[in-house]
C-alpha cells in the first residue's frame, strides 16, 4: 500500500434487511425510529415511514451523521416518496408517569398507528412494540436499514423544527434553539437559573435540582 493511502471504508448496504423480506413477499416494510430520548426537556419523537419497494435514496443515513441541511434536504425527498408515513409525540408529563423507555415504546406504537397504509413487517430502532405485527429489532437500525434511517431523519427533523420554531419562542432563556434540550452546561445552568418549565422531564431532574447551591465566600 502506498504512501498517504488508506483503507476504504466499508460500505453499508442499507437495503439488506429490507431485500431478504421482499424476498419473502413482505412489501410494506414500516420503519420506526425516534429522537430525543436523552433530553432533559421536551417531547420525545417517534416516526414510522413506509417506503416503495426497491427505491434507493441517495445519502440517507443515521439522522446523526448528518448535517442539519442534509437532514433537511432528505427530510422533503422522504415525504415525497414515502408511501406512507406519521410523526407521534409524547409530551414530559407522561415521560415522568410512564419513564422514558415506556413513553418511547408508546410513541413508537402511536406513530405505526397512524400510518395510512397497514405495515406487513416492523423495523424498529432496538425496541419492541406493543403491536400484533411482525417485528425485528434491529441493532442500530438506523445505521444498517434504509426504513429505519428514513424514520429517524423524519423524527429528527420534526423535533429540531419544534425546538427551534416554537419550544425557542416559549421559553427564550433556555438556548432550546440550542441544545435541543440534552443536558449541556448550558441547559444546567438554565435549569439552575430559571428552574425548571413545564416542558422538563422533573424524574430527569432529580439529581440536578436536589444539588445545593455553591456557598459565596
Amino acid at each position: 500500500m502506498g504512501k498517504g493511502s488508506s483503507t476504504p471504508k466499508e460500505t453499508i448496504d442499507l437495503l439488506q434487511w429490507e431485500r431478504e423480506h421482499w424476498e419473502q413477499g413482505f412489501d410494506a416494510i414500516a420503519g420506526i425510529d425516534e429522537v430525543g430520548r436523552g433530553c432533559l426537556f421536551g417531547d420525545v419523537v417517534a416516526a414510522a415511514v413506509i417506503m416503495p419497494k426497491g427505491l434507493i435514496l441517495d445519502g440517507v443515513d443515521d439522522s446523526k451523521k448528518l448535517s442539519e441541511k442534509k437532514r433537511e434536504k432528505l427530510y422533503e425527498e422522504i415525504i415525497e416518496h414515502a408511501l406512507a408515513w406519521s410523526v407521534a409525540r409524547i409530551d414530559a408529563p407522561t415521560i415522568d408517569e410512564l419513564n422514558i423507555k415506556q413513553a418511547t415504546r408508546l410513541a413508537m406504537k402511536q406513530a405505526v398507528e397512524q400510518l395510512q397504509l397497514a405495515p406487513d413487517v416492523l423495523f424498529v430502532d432496538a425496541e419492541k412494540i406493543d403491536l400484533p405485527v411482525r417485528q425485528h429489532a434491529i441493532i442500530k437500525g438506523d445505521a444498517t436499514s434504509q426504513s429505519i434511517a428514513c424514520a429517524s431523519i423524519l423524527a429528527k427533523v420534526t423535533r429540531d423544527r419544534l425546538c427551534m420554531q416554537e419550544w425557542e419562542s416559549q421559553y427564550p432563556d433556555y438556548g432550546i434553539a440550542i441544545h435541543k434540550g440534552y443536558g449541556t452546561k448550558l441547559h444546567r445552568e438554565a435549569i439552575v437559573t430559571h428552574g425548571p418549565t413545564p416542558m422538563h422531564r422533573r424524574s430527569f431532574l432529580t439529581k440536578l435540582l436536589s444539588e445545593p447551591e455553591p456557598t459565596l465566600f
